[in-house]
């Protein structure tokens, strides 16, 4: 059986981890395919994995009573995306829909946990990744409010 640790170690999210964490980390790795409209997470439901998408797309949903969803991000093959796995109550802050057909590698988020607390060091060079993906949803999500009410 093939492993999925080449993968990983090509990926620039991963790149520059030392063999042992990419081998811990690969042990809370799987392959995972969704459809077109298919929700792979939802807002205030359980965060327990992470993704980096190897093909199609993911939009970004925040829901609004007045307006329902807004698709505050469209995020692409090689991004990286969920980081409320990290941070307790482990809640998504936003839904994640399929906008096309999806081909994923998904990462058990307590799987995870659990190798960070055995190995801090670990636990920070995962936060000093997550911690720039979180700046740039950060930033798209302000973008996306102005423009949403007009704001400029």
């Amino acid at each position: 059986m093939k492993t999925l640790e080449p993968l990983i170690a090509e990926h620039p999210f991963f790149k520059g981890l030392e063999k042992p964490y990419l081998e811990l980390i690969t042990g809370c790795a799987s392959n995972a395919v969704f459809k077109t409209g298919d929700f792979l997470f939802r807002e205030g439901e359980v965060a327990d994995y992470f993704y980096v998408i190897r093909e199609g797309t993911i939009k970004l949903e925040l829901f609004t009573g007045a307006r329902g969803p807004i698709t505050i991000e469209t995020i692409g093959a090689g991004e990286i995306v969920g980081y409320s796995w990290l941070f307790p109550p482990y809640r998504w802050v936003f839904s994640g829909r399929a906008a096309t057909p999806l081909r994923l590698l998904m990462f058990d988020g307590a799987c995870l946990r659990g190798k960070c607390e055995n190995d801090h060091n670990l636990g920070y060079e995962l936060m000093k990744r997550f911690s720039h993906i979180m700046m740039e949803r950060l930033q798209a999500t302000r973008l996306q409010l102005l423009d949403l009410y007009h704001v400029h």
